[in-house]
C-alpha cells in the first residue's frame, strides 16, 4: 500500500500542465470526464469520474460544448450517441479496446441473415457501429435487470462471455448464446492467483467484476460492477479488499476511503489502453481539438435504439 499512498502524492512537474487545461477547459466551456481506469493524474482532474455509461449520461445532461473523455474510444463514441451536438474528443487516438474489437458490424448482419429468431444484446463495450446492429444494450451494473425485463425470450450476448455467462446463471429462464469476446485483462486474472491472494489475506471482501472467468466470480463476496464497487466499499464496514479488477479504481478506492485498505487480486490486471492518455494528451485534445470523434447520423440514430431500450428495462 506504500506504493499506492506515494502515488497519491501531486507530481510538481505537472502542475504547469494542470493550470493550462484549467484555463483552455474555461475558454472551450469544456468538461473532462475519466474513466475510473485512468491513470492516478488524469483521475486528479476529472470534473466526473465514473464508469463507461455514466459518464456518457453527463456529458448528455450538461449544458458544456466539448466533452474530453478520457477513457477508451466506444466510450467517447458512446458519449457522441447520447450527446450528437456536442464536440467529443478522444485525447489518445490509440485507446482502444481489444474486446469491442472482437465482434464486427459484419458478422452480427451475417449472423441475423442465418438466425433471424434471436435478439442481439450487446454489452456496452462496443462499437458505435456494433450497436447499430443491436436490439438491445446493456452494462455490467445493469445486464441482470434489463435482459430479465426485456419481453423476449432468446439472446445472442455480444461480445464477452463472461459477463453473459454471468447473465445467463442469473437469468435461467431465458435462452442467451453467447459470443467468443472477452476482455483481454480480466481474462488474464487466473483462479488459482485469486485462491493464493485470498489466503494471504483472509479477511479481506473479495469484489469481482463479472468480466472475470466465472470460477473467480463464484469465488466472490461481491460480484459488481465498477460504480457498484465504489458504493459497496464506501459503505461496507469491512477494512480490507481484495479487487479484481483493473487496478486503476484502486487509486480512487484508497483516496475516498484513507481509512481501509485495497489489494489487487493480481498485479497483472493492467490495461494498456487504460494507460494511454496523459496530462499532455488531455492538453493537446483541448488545445487543438484532438481526436474528435465523429459519427454519421444513420449510425448515431441506430446505435441510440439499443441504448433507448437498456434506460427503458433497466
Amino acid at each position: 500500500m506504500n506504493t499506492l499512498r506515494n502515488r497519491m502524492e501531486p507530481d510538481r512537474m505537472d502542475e504547469r500542465k494542470i493550470q493550462d487545461i484549467i484555463k483552455l477547459k474555461k475558454e472551450k466551456n469544456a468538461l473532462i470526464l475519466v474513466h475510473n481506469y485512468q491513470i492516478p493524474e488524469v483521475q486528479d482532474i476529472a470534473d466526473f469520474l465514473g464508469d463507461s455509461l455514466d459518464l456518457s449520461r453527463k456529458a448528455r445532461d450538461t449544458d458544456k460544448d466539448v466533452i474530453v473523455f478520457c477513457g477508451v474510444r466506444f466510450m467517447a463514441e458512446t458519449a457522441k450517441i447520447l450527446s450528437p451536438a456536442k464536440k467529443v474528443l478522444l485525447p489518445s487516438y490509440q485507446a482502444g479496446c481489444p474486446m469491442a474489437d472482437m465482434v464486427t458490424s459484419e458478422a452480427l448482419r451475417d449472423f441475423k441473415a442465418r438466425e433471424p429468431g434471436w435478439k442481439i444484446v450487446c454489452y456496452v463495450n462496443t462499437s458505435a457501429d456494433v450497436k447499430a446492429e443491436c436490439d438491445l444494450c446493456v452494462t455490467s451494473a445493469n445486464a441482470v435487470r434489463v435482459i430479465r425485463n426485456y419481453p423476449y425470450d432468446r439472446f445472442l450476448f455480444v461480445p464477452d462471455k463472461n459477463l453473459g455467462s454471468y447473465v445467463k446463471d442469473q437469468v435461467k429462464e431465458k435462452e442467451i448464446r453467447l459470443w467468443d469476446g472477452y476482455c483481454h485483462v480480466h481474462a488474464r486474472l487466473a483462479l488459482d492467483e485469486v485462491k493464493k491472494a485470498k489466503k494471504i489475506r483472509p479477511e479481506a471482501q473479495l469484489l469481482v467484476h463479472p468480466e472475470c472467468e466465472p470460477g473467480i466470480v463464484q469465488m466472490a463476496d461481491e460480484v459488481l460492477s465498477t460504480n457498484q464497487m465504489l458504493k459497496f466499499v464506501r459503505e461496507s464496514k469491512a477494512k480490507e479488499f481484495l479487487i479484481a479488477t483493473e487496478e486503476g479504481i484502486l487509486y480512487r478506492m484508497q483516496k475516498e476511503n484513507p481509512d481501509k485498505l485495497f489489494f489487487p487480486a493480481s498485479r497483472s490486471l493492467i490495461c494498456p489502453n487504460m494507460k494511454q492518455t496523459r496530462l499532455s494528451d488531455v492538453l493537446n485534445s483541448l488545445r487543438y481539438d484532438q481526436y474528435e470523434i465523429s459519427l454519421t447520423e444513420e449510425i448515431i440514430r441506430k446505435a441510440g435504439i439499443p441504448l433507448d431500450e437498456m434506460l427503458k428495462y433497466s
